[in-house]
């Protein structure tokens, strides 16, 4: 039996989630160096994943690797606080402006969790204001509206995973992203019911336009609600200091995960020390407690990785690199799609970007722009790239560029998807440019 076989068999559709591949293309990975991995039959693929953006240091970094090496003899879990894990705490705290507190888990999707149930604590409302199209991780708001037709009017949520209850459905408000306007009609119409709003600072690989998060800020505070950045993805990626350093906003609570850890499981929230203070365990049994415990979260090893990882951040000229590195790569994909001739856009910033096949590019502000295009065609072009030794995720959310990628690995892709994206206007001609 190959490998492939034995992954069929094991995970549903020969995937751990999302890589919704052709049965022929499921891949099991055997290693990984740099910007590039390989599968267990000898194939290898430039990386345009990179762990989901995880390892923003790019695969096996020998610094991160060597620090984890020794601190692995000292224990690998105590399910309380260590040494690594108070010094990699008051490094996260002076990297963001939020934190006045935090608390260590496992994942991104518990981050955000563990800030909506603190938004509602402290405010004692329960409803919670998210974006259309946004992603906070697996739990029941974050799968929410993430993939919809907007077929019901605003602010009405639309059920997108099943399993989610009717009345956890119904505590979710949903608005357009980059429309301050609606936004603000919405929160002032349900202020009484509403704890808080969660907003990735990045809507997936939508910057947001000017004013917007400064709308919101202002807003929440207006009605006492409370701000919450999902910086899953920003964080430590846009900068040292995240989104909220690249766009001067400072939210109440502050959820990180991913680049955080260098390819390590970690998640963080934090915030406001007032708001923080409902998981103070002798609050137990009063209104306002949240209990917040994580057995596995800031474990002296992912501890020490942050560490290694928070470092190499801080190194002169990382960001300046990361920036320059993706408009290198978001100037090249343009190129390709226009030397074919197929009508898009490049959607990013910083070390992120995501094409767009779509004949009305200037509209694309908002998730229903983005799913007015061509989905069929930009699943093709995914596939494509995957057949020709580009490692992605074939939803086509997002490409993820790391300190490992160098101009000539954004070359190679550009390339690579010029020829993809040939064979898709040849199947799919009512994507070339009219």
């Amino acid at each position: 039996m190959t490998w492939q076989e034995r992954a069929l068999g094991v995970f549903p559709g020969g995937s751990n989630g999302e890589f919704n591949l052709p049965p022929d293309l499921v891949t099991v990975i055997a290693g990984g160096s740099g910007c590039h991995v390989h599968d267990t039959e000898g194939r290898r693929f430039l990386d345009m994943s990179m762990g989901w953006g995880s390892v923003l240091p790019g695969h096996a970094n020998p610094e991160i690797l060597e620090a984890v090496r020794q601190a692995l003899s000292d224990g690998t879990n105590f399910a309380t606080i260590s040494r690594p894990s108070l010094v990699a705490a008051e490094a996260i705290m002076d990297a963001s402006p939020a934190c006045e507190q935090l608390r260590f888990c496992a994942s991104g999707t518990e981050a955000t969790m563990h800030c909506l149930r603190l938004a509602r604590a402290y405010t004692g409302r329960t409803h919670i204001l998210k974006f259309d199209g946004a992603y906070h991780g697996s739990n029941d708001v974050g799968v929410t509206s993430l993939f919809s037709d907007r077929s019901v009017p605003w602010p009405e949520p639309v059920r997108t995973c099943s399993g989610v209850s009717d009345g956890e459905l119904q505590s979710i408000l949903v608005a357009p992203f980059n429309d301050i306007h609606t936004t603000a009609a919405i929160l002032r119409e349900h202020a009484d019911i509403l704890a808080g709003v969660i907003v990735e600072p990045m809507h997936r690989c939508l910057p947001p336009v000017d004013g917007f998060l400064s709308g919101l800020r202002r807003l929440t505070r207006e009605l006492s609600l409370v701000l919450i950045f999902d910086e899953v993805v920003t964080g430590f990626r846009l900068a040292y200091g995240g989104a909220q350093e690249a766009w001067g906003v400072i939210p109440d609570l502050v959820a990180y995960g991913k680049a955080l850890g260098g390819g390590f499981p970690v998640g963080v929230f934090g915030g406001q020390r007032d708001i923080m203070d409902a998981t103070r365990e002798a609050r137990m049994g009063r209104e306002a407690y949240v209990w917040s415990a994580s057995t596995l979260g800031g474990n002296p090893v992912t501890a020490t990785a942050i560490l290694a990882t928070l470092r190499l951040y801080r190194e002169p000229g990382t960001y300046d690199r990361l920036h320059a590195l993706g408009a290198y790569l978001r100037r090249g994909m343009k190129c390709a799609m226009d030397q074919v001739g197929v009508a898009g856009t490049v959607l990013g910033y910083g070390p992120l970007a995501q094409v767009l096949l779509t004949h009305h590019p200037a509209e694309v502000t908002t998730s229903a722009a983005v799913r007015r295009g061509h989905a069929a065609a930009g699943r093709a072009l995914m596939v494509a790239l995957f057949r020709r030794g580009v490692f992605l995720n074939p939803m086509g959310t997002k490409l993820y560029l790391s300190m490992a990628h160098a101009e000539a690995d954004c070359d190679q892709f550009c390339d690579i998807l010029e020829s993809s994206l040939r064979d898709v206007a040849g199947e799919f001609p009512d994507c070339r440019i009219k």
